[in-house]
């Protein structure tokens, strides 16, 4: 018997499922996406009516209702197996979204707290902080490594590109890939 090991976009995606399972239930559904919107609102206390709020708000919904049109279920929810081919099926197809560009911008509207179309190294420790919750040691190497041209921030492009990355590359030294902390 042998054992297959996942590709390196599906362990990305398994990784994202398994961070966004709040009730650890096995499933995502709409609440989770919610909850993740929910997390960038209340840590950069934005108010519901801010047009960052409001997109990264719509972005969340039409992306799930595209995972949902690309897993084929009768459900509202997904299974993480599910989740991974819809993914993969929703990043590919942009007839309706581009998750890639569509999500980069709003996240990247957010975290760009002072408006100057990058983010720096403070925005950077902001969003580890604040939304993913985490101050280890390391976190602030992987700014580093998504500062691709080592100006010292991470433009709106190099952003989009790394989420770009990280949805479509297989490369493991990828910047993108780093997206989520280390691989």
């Amino acid at each position: 018997m042998s054992t297959t090991t996942p590709d390196l976009i599906t362990f990305k995606l398994e990784r994202i499922f398994d961070s966004m399972d709040a009730n650890s239930d096995g499933y995502l559904d709409w609440t989770d996406y919610q909850k993740l919107a929910d997390r960038y609102i209340q840590a950069y206390k934005l108010d519901k009516n801010d047009r960052r709020a409001r997109a990264l708000q719509t972005f969340c919904q039409i992306y799930w209702l595209e995972l949902l049109r690309h897993a084929g279920v009768d459900s509202d929810r997904l299974t993480k197996e599910q989740f991974v081919i819809a993914n993969r099926l929703a990043v590919i197809d942009t007839s309706r979204l581009n998750v890639t560009e569509g999500g980069g911008h709003a996240i990247f509207d957010i975290i760009d707290v002072d408006g100057d179309n990058e983010i720096s190294k403070d925005e950077f420790a902001r969003v580890l902080k604040d939304v993913w919750k985490t101050n280890a040691p390391d976190a602030m190497d992987l700014f580093h490594k998504m500062d691709t041209d080592g100006d010292g921030a991470i433009s709106r492009h190099e952003f989009i590109r790394l989420v770009r990355e990280f949805y479509l590359s297989n490369d493991p030294d990828a910047p993108g890939s780093l997206f989520f902390g280390h691989i």
